[in-house]
């Protein structure tokens, strides 16, 4: 985020770092974030309970090698839809809870559930990034893994400007649950490691490792110290990683490299995208892998050996910044593939004036210049910007404004972005799009989620406070008609603070919330 303001970050990494050591012991037991001061002047509660009307459709397909849809991931299946086949909380005498998972940092940001409905996350701490084992219920730790430190986390804490942590989309922020319940990610080695969990024989609970592919030259490791970027191609940190259908494992690296791994044979295949940056994670469906760079959409496929090919390049309109909401000059949005079996793809844009939504075609065959089914211009001229996936419905997009979000310093002192949250579907002959609704909403930025169990679009919102209290509540948002029905406060300060990290509906019904200082859950009591 280039446009963050240095000092600002600097003062209140060095403020923190003074007085709160870096880390604590994960917990026996739930230990709740602390809430900032202020947090009785502010409503607990607003609304009314909503009833559970469940949307007509059918879920995205399920991904073979994936955990079931809801369960494996930041945006909930193959298809990136981040929704949710559960009914999440209604808004009936709903209760908060959150476990801290370190005093400064913690954030847990993609929650993923096993068979058993046990929670698999990776938590990012300014020492480190953990893979944990979580009570659902307690939030409490039941086992974890370590993973091996990043550059960025190293120099953070050697330069005191832990601003260096919040661009950093590696290390294992990007994972997956697969089918058999292990946890899929690649680490700051540039390593791609499957963990699997187990209960021992006295009933405690441990991660092993039962792979770890290397992709040796064909991604620079020397990664020793961070830049942004690396100027001399030494390192190239790897983002995300998902599988085909076919059972490969696809990756992409910051700096344009696309590539797979055969599990059944560990064999590496790669190609470069030159002059392209990759910072956002990726869709798969039946028939192609869509991949989003700061200068293009693409749809690939797998040549025979593995090799990624490209089976169409659309580039759209890139901007001439980064804007004050974004990781990088470039569309901010995993790819969501959606409509009848995957007809459609679409993302944001980057236009300097107001941000559009795009949506494309993805036969291969479309003819020229009928590629594009749609550009509408969202949110307010001069303050548009998105990081976050659409939620995908049907035919139907949502998409939130997070222009004005930067790090957890940016919204301290009661302080909010513009906001904006809007509906827009594509017409049913695919002619074009239509603005469905508009709500004024300021959800910061998190990944939000539909329940398509009960009819409600769940965000985490923060509107401004004239008293300096920074109060952010999950609020349920009807999807129908845009109307807020409820907003129930999950904390105030910093602590709760999201950080880009999603809201996840698990199976039980409860929303969790990856927060600064660890994970917020929210389940209705009543």
């Amino acid at each position: 985020m280039s446009r963050r303001t240095p000092g600002r970050a600097l003062a209140f990494a060095l403020a923190l770092a003074a007085g709160i050591a870096l880390a604590a012991p994960s917990p026996a037991s739930a230990d709740p974030i602390p809430r900032a001061p202020g947090h009785r002047l502010v409503d607990a509660y607003t609304g009314a309970p909503a009833a559970a009307r469940p949307l007509p459709g059918t879920q995205p397909p399920q991904h073979p090698y994936l955990a079931p849809n809801g369960r494996s991931g930041m945006h909930a299946d193959g298809w990136g839809s981040a929704t949710s086949p559960w009914s999440g909380p209604l808004g009936a005498n709903p209760r908060a809870d959150s476990e801290r998972m370190a005093v400064l940092g913690g954030e847990c940001a993609t929650v993923t559930f096993d068979r058993a409905g046990r929670i698999v996350t990776v938590c990012g701490t300014f020492t480190g990034f953990l893979v944990k084992l979580l009570d659902p219920r307690s939030l409490a730790t039941l086992a974890e893994y370590e993973l091996p430190q990043r550059p960025s986390t190293v120099e953070a804490i050697t330069r005191l400007d832990f601003s260096r942590i919040f661009k950093d989309t590696s290390g294992g922020a990007y994972s997956y649950l697969d089918d058999e319940d292990r946890l899929v990610l690649a680490d700051s080695r540039q390593h791609i490691v499957r963990l699997a969990h187990r209960q021992r024989a006295d009933g405690g609970w441990e991660f092993t490792v039962t792979d770890d592919w290397d992709p040796g030259d064909q991604v620079p490791h020397d990664c020793a110290t961070w830049a942004d970027p690396y100027p001399d191609g030494s390192c190239d940190p790897v983002t995300s990683v998902m599988p085909d259908w076919q059972g490969r494992i696809w990756w992409v690296t910051r700096q344009g490299r696309v590539g797979t791994v055969d599990p059944a044979t560990g064999t590496i295949r790669s190609v470069r995208l030159d002059g392209e940056e990759i910072q956002n994670s990726f869709s798969v469906a039946a028939d192609g892998v869509s991949i989003v760079s700061d200068h293009a959409l693409y749809e690939f496929t797998a040549a025979a050996d593995g090799t990624p090919a490209v089976v169409w390049r659309q580039t759209y309109d890139r901007g001439t910044g980064t804007k004050p909401g974004s990781v990088n000059q470039g569309s901010g949005t995993t790819p969501d593939i959606f409509g009848d079996g995957g007809r459609y793809v679409a993302i944001t844009d980057n236009a300097d004036d107001r941000m559009h939504v795009l949506v494309y075609r993805r036969d291969a065959d479309v003819p020229a210049g009928r590629r594009l089914v749609c550009e509408v211009p969202v949110f307010a001229p001069g303050a548009s910007t998105t990081d976050n996936s659409l939620i995908s419905w049907g035919d139907s997009l949502v998409v939130e404004n997070n222009y004005g979000y930067e790090n957890v310093s940016s919204l301290t002192f009661g302080r909010s972005v513009v906001g904006g949250v809007t509906r827009i579907d594509v017409r049913p002959d695919g002619s074009g799009c239509e603005t469905v609704w508009e709500s004024d909403e300021r959800s910061p930025s998190v990944v939000p989620k539909l329940s398509t169990g009960n009819g409600l679009i769940y965000l985490y919102t923060k509107d401004p406070n004239s008293l300096g209290v920074d109060a952010w509540y999950l609020t349920a948002v009807d999807f129908r008609t845009g109307r807020t029905r409820w907003k129930q406060l999950v904390g105030t300060g910093v602590g709760y603070d999201n950080n880009w990290a999603p809201i996840t509906v698990g199976p039980d019904g409860t929303a969790y919330i990856g927060v600064f200082n660890g994970l917020a859950a929210v389940r209705d009591e009543g």
